[in-house]
């Protein structure tokens, strides 16, 4: 009987969610504590959430100061010189450009909002593809697979909820990822590299020596781009929340600052640029080292960067209430999952249904489920959000594996294989900011970028087994 539940309560949650009946965080709540009801536990409701919550917490406070951190450093210009640099090395080269679209596609990822990063993307970029008539859906292809890859991160969203669902530490899961996580970046830059070499060829472009080219396309990208990042995405387009994961508001909240990167706002400290880069790589030097622990480098980070950025109480209350709508939605998504998590776990759903599972899976398989998983979270964290996967999917996964020696970190890990695709999915909110800046067709951009991003989730599955980090 808890075997059905289990699966009913999944399917449930995955058909509202993916059909839009429900927000996340409402489905997350409602939908596990009725089947608590059904399943007759219900008396038990609150202990089992009680206990989610007090797993979560670490999660939930990590994510909310690694947004407000790397927000504070957005508002401050840390990532301006970047994108300046990056224009003045793309010139009127296509090979150059859409090379320069993956990397800062993946720098700006580091702040872990999908809809930022594209927003930046576009906005800098956008006016250079049109002035050298280059394929737009290379530029979104390559941004959204890059931005996956990136996504990853600890504070991105589905490392912590791979982290969530499991009960593991963010940093245990990640760290040791990164060797295969780099191999897939690399694998973009290459993909980029021959994209960019096929749109040089297919336009019969100027190369670098035609400085009259590169002095009209830089001219042009600098009158356009706040025009591009302010007026790009059309008002309709959803706003994008945690279930992406990713964090962030939609198009229409974004500030024309962050959107334009508007060399004159008022929040800008050029003064203290050095100090920003030298504390934000401190802060990654000791999230890696693992010095301390993840929420606790980001408290002190954003802690920090408020205070001597924004020495005034007022600023600093006006900075920690701009990017408060992300903190919100992100750490109340992980608050209402532990509903579900609690729900699933505490009433022994997760246990009848792991056991269902590994009597169908043939004992070939069962000491490669950390390989079974990879290769699963490809298509199914395309065809279902990130919430659903994890929340859903991974626990099931890690009970199955659990019974032939193969521990839930190894799981987690395996599970971020898909997100190179999992960003040009349809049910990812921030690709519609993308392909809407961009003013691609979302179809267009799907049959472009589906192959190569796929193509890139077996590399990084191969890289991890090849390092035998799966």
């Amino acid at each position: 009987m808890l075997t059905i539940l289990g699966f009913v309560m999944i399917a449930t949650f995955l058909a509202l969610i993916m059909a839009k009946k429900m927000s996340p965080m409402a489905a997350l709540v409602l939908i596990p504590a009725l089947f608590c009801v059904l399943a007759g536990q219900g008396a038990h409701l609150g202990e089992y959430v009680l206990k989610g919550i007090g797993d979560l917490a670490p999660t939930a406070a990590m994510l909310m100061f690694a947004i407000l951190y790397f927000g504070v450093m957005i508002d401050v210009g840390l990532f301006d010189p970047v994108v300046r640099g990056i224009l003045k090395f793309c010139h009127a080269d296509p090979v150059r450009v859409v090379v320069g679209t993956a990397l800062l596609a993946a720098i700006v990822s580091l702040d872990g909002d999908g809809s930022t990063t594209f927003m930046i993307t576009v906005s800098a970029l956008y006016p250079l593809y049109k002035r050298l008539k280059m394929s737009l859906v290379v530029m979104t292809g390559v941004a959204a697979t890059a931005n996956g890859v990136m996504n990853t991160l600890p504070w991105g969203g589905p490392t912590a909820r791979a982290a969530t669902a499991l009960k593991l530490d963010a940093g245990d899961i990640f760290i040791p990822m990164v060797p295969a996580l780099a191999v897939g970046l690399a694998a973009v830059f290459a993909l980029a590299y021959v994209l960019g070499r096929r749109e040089r060829k297919r336009l019969g472009v100027l190369t670098l020596g035609d400085t009259r080219a590169v002095a009209v396309a830089e001219k042009e990208t600098e009158q356009e781009q706040v025009l591009v990042g302010t007026g790009g995405a059309p008002s309709a387009l959803p706003a994008t929340g945690g279930s992406a994961g990713t964090t962030g508001s939609g198009s229409g909240t974004q500030s024309p600052d962050l959107q334009g990167l508007d060399p004159r706002r008022a929040t800008l400290r050029p003064k203290l640029y050095w100090f920003n880069a030298a504390l934000t790589v401190a802060l990654l030097t000791l999230l890696i080292l693992q010095t301390l622990p993840i929420p606790v480098l980001f408290l002190l980070g954003a802690a920090i960067a408020l205070t001597v950025n924004f020495p005034r109480m007022t600023d600093q209350k006006a900075r920690v209430a701009a990017h408060a709508e992300n903190v919100l939605n992100v750490a109340g998504m992980v608050f209402a999952a532990a509903v579900f998590t609690g729900v699933l776990t505490g009433t022994g759903m997760v246990e009848h249904m792991a056991r269902w599972l590994i009597g169908g899976i043939p004992d070939a398989l069962g000491p490669h489920m950390g390989i079974v998983t990879g290769v699963l979270s490809i298509p199914l964290t395309y065809f279902m959000s990130n919430d659903g996967f994890y929340f859903g999917i991974v626990p099931i996964l890690a009970e199955a594996g659990a019974a032939h020696g193969v521990t839930p970190v190894e799981i987690a890990r395996a599970s971020l294989v898909g997100q190179a695709l999992h960003m040009s999915s349809p049910l990812v909110p921030a690709a519609y900011v993308l392909v809407g800046m961009a003013k691609v067709e979302f179809g267009d951009h799907t049959k472009f970028t589906v192959k190569w991003a796929a193509l890139t989730s077996l590399v990084v599955l191969g890289a991890g087994l090849l390092f035998g980090i799966l």
